[in-house]
């Protein structure tokens, strides 16, 4: 891309994105620069690295001075900065949805937008010279303010938080390098922040089906190119129509003093044991519950085993079963296990939450394990086996 350089940066220091996911690797905040007759900042960064995106901007406009801002989503970790662009260029504009320019206020108390902003909707266009913008509309992808935009010349899609991942990059990969492993926190990404929206992504991949995409620049992650913006294509349909990319088992357990932690365990030696292609056994007081909401959703089988707590479910399988339930969870087969010593009452709350997400069926026979797992159970657990293989 001769005419498109790469100013975004990279956030090694951030522990937690979005104060809910951890981030081992970092997190990039990506944002370019189009030249032609009229110059494009597209999107701008977190104020938490707003030094360094601004030396980077600065060193690629060269003592140029920029015409155009577009900001095609108003979270604050890309756009945070656009008031000290717009008060160091006086001359230049902002371009947004209208839904964007409501929201300005809300960041910006006390600067002046008056005359300032280029408001765009579906199918609006803007011409740098050579370039031409298209703008999409891709409301609730993940905000309802959001755009999306393709560069007719270098046939690049601007596709704001879609297809992004999480981990920062460095800025040969985020011009153009290629991530072998993008699909392994692209996937954890997705089914976190956007998961919800599926009819809505569904929506944009119909869009941008229209254009002939050379290559996708997201706001996270790297930029995806070939046979590696193909198969992000592919997932991102799976992954929008709420269907299993793999085969497999989940079973995740919340347990309080082990009983139902070997119960969960020895379910998936059963499951391994009776031909399950791929098992993952994951402990919701212990394990990153992001990932174990992305293996919900990669896999069409679960199994859920908790105990039983205040007359109800131990919390953390309380907010596993909530997170699904707000992220759309749907068109999945459930298992339950449930312990109690003396008045078993989870698989009932499990059970009515389950029974509240679309299309998902609970398979039977529901195992009740009274403190310790016993030779009776084990018979249970390896009827529940069978018939999620089934």
């Amino acid at each position: 891309m001769n005419n498109i350089k790469y100013i975004g940066v990279d956030d090694f220091d951030i522990d937690l994105f979005e104060s809910q996911y951890i981030v081992p690797e970092g997190m990039s905040y990506n944002s370019y620069l189009i030249e032609d007759e009229k110059i494009a900042i597209m999107d701008t960064a977190d104020r938490r690295k707003g030094e360094e995106w601004k030396t980077n901007l600065k060193e690629a406009l060269a003592g140029r001075k920029p015409d155009y801002l577009v900001a095609h989503h108003m979270e604050p970790d890309h756009a945070s900065l656009i008031a000290d662009v717009l008060s160091a260029f006086p001359d230049s504009k902002l371009v947004c949805s209208a839904q964007a320019l409501k929201m300005l206020p809300n960041f910006f108390d006390g600067f002046n937008f008056d005359g300032r902003v280029i408001t765009v909707k579906e199918g609006d266009t803007l011409s740098l010279g050579t370039h031409t913008l298209h703008f999409i509309a891709a409301p609730m992808v993940h905000w309802p303010e959001v755009i999306m935009s393709y560069d007719d010349k270098e046939k690049v899609l601007f596709a704001a938080d879609g297809f992004g991942k999480f981990g920062a990059v460095s800025q040969e990969q985020g011009a153009g390098g290629k991530d072998n492993d993008w699909a392994c926190e692209a996937r954890r990404y997705y089914f976190n922040i956007c998961g919800k929206y599926g009819v809505q992504v569904q929506n944009v991949l119909k869009k941008a089906a229209a254009f002939d995409i050379q290559a996708i620049c997201p706001l996270h992650g790297p930029m995806l190119t070939g046979d590696a913006m193909k198969e992000a294509f592919r997932l991102y349909d799976i992954w929008s129509r709420y269907e299993p990319e793999s085969e497999g088992v989940l079973v995740a357990y919340a347990s309080i003093h082990g009983g139902t932690a070997k119960a969960a365990e020895r379910l998936g030696e059963l499951l391994r044991e009776k031909g399950a292609p791929k098992v993952v056994v994951s402990d919701l007081s212990r394990d990153d519950m992001a990932e174990v909401i992305e293996d919900a959703f990669r896999y069409p089988n679960i199994v859920v085993c908790a105990a039983s707590y205040d007359g109800g479910v131990f919390p953390v399988m309380h907010d596993f079963l909530h997170h699904l339930q707000i992220k759309n969870y749907q068109k999945r087969r459930f298992g339950i296990v449930e312990n109690g010593s003396w008045a078993p009452s989870a698989g009932r709350v499990m059970r009515e939450m389950i029974e509240a997400m679309k299309d998902c069926q609970i398979v039977e026979p529901l195992v009740t394990i009274r403190s310790r797992m016993k030779a009776d159970d084990e018979a249970q657990l390896a009827m529940l086996a069978e018939a999620m293989l089934r």
